[in-house]
């Protein structure tokens, strides 16, 4: 009997719906140790003023780790913001203008207030610099301005190498961990942007940031219906796209601090 209850628990669990966070550990450490290569040494002074000798790549999961503690549920929807299908430029723009529930791109400014003010405590500090790493990865996760219907796309279920998935889970960490790399050999092996890339990815608005992973996420609803068999042609189709994505996001976040400490 006792072995039957088993066997029927390992089923259930097997059928229940991956719960992810954004990029998984390996891509937020990416996004960390790309920034780490881009800061001032004003920057590098400031950062390691809040952080010690945690550097940005053991920071940037702080955000998803401390959700196991429950007095920091209300950080939960500060990892994305929710969009509609078939919006425009200006309509994400307007949006973002107006939604006050806090959100990946509200919150990104706040973090950086606090860690300008010089009033703010250690503690605030850390956690603004904690999450400030965090939600630019995320922010530049496509699945993280994704719809709310289907829970940034968790519930559209798909197959990955014939192992069951979700669309969101492929963007955090199958389609990264496909790849067979550490963090620091990720980062540098796509850390290799043009000082052109450099200069356009440094002067971008943040509601410009959201809406370029918006763009990219509804490439990916229409590439990747519910059920889909996912392997070796969805990674040579969005492997580029994926890599460009954590590549502009640890460039950016690097222009944040040199800002902040300039």
């Amino acid at each position: 009997m006792k072995k039957v209850s088993y066997i029927v628990v390992f089923v259930l669990c097997s059928y229940l719906p991956f719960k992810a966070a954004a990029w998984g550990v390996l891509g937020h450490r990416i996004v960390g140790q790309i920034a780490e290569t881009y800061l001032s040494a004003k920057a590098k002074k400031g950062v390691k003023s809040v952080l010690g000798y945690e550097d940005l790549a053991m920071a940037a999961n702080w955000g998803d780790f401390i959700k196991s503690d429950s007095n920091f549920n209300y950080l939960s929807s500060w990892h994305y913001v929710n969009l509609s299908a078939g919006l425009d430029q200006n309509q994400v723009f307007n949006y973002l203008g107006t939604e006050t529930t806090p959100n990946v791109y509200n919150k990104i400014p706040e973090m950086i207030k606090v860690l300008k003010n010089k009033a703010s405590t250690v503690s605030q500090k850390q956690l603004a610099m904690r999450m400030l790493v965090h939600l630019v990865g995320d922010l530049h996760q496509p699945m993280h301005t994704a719809r709310k219907d289907d829970r940034g796309g968790n519930d559209v279920f798909v197959t990955w190498f014939g192992q069951k998935s979700n669309l969101h889970r492929i963007w955090d960490s199958d389609l990264i961990d496909f790849q067979q790399l550490s963090y620091t050999e990720y980062a540098n092996a796509i850390n290799h942007a043009s000082a052109v890339e450099l200069y356009n990815w440094q002067h971008t608005s943040l509601k410009q940031d959201v809406y370029e992973s918006y763009l990219l996420c509804n490439q990916i609803y229409a590439k990747t219906p519910a059920n889909a068999r996912l392997s070796y042609r969805y990674n040579f189709e969005f492997v580029a796209p994926l890599n460009q994505q954590l590549l502009k996001a640890g460039v950016r976040l690097a222009k944040i601090l040199n800002d902040i400490y300039a």
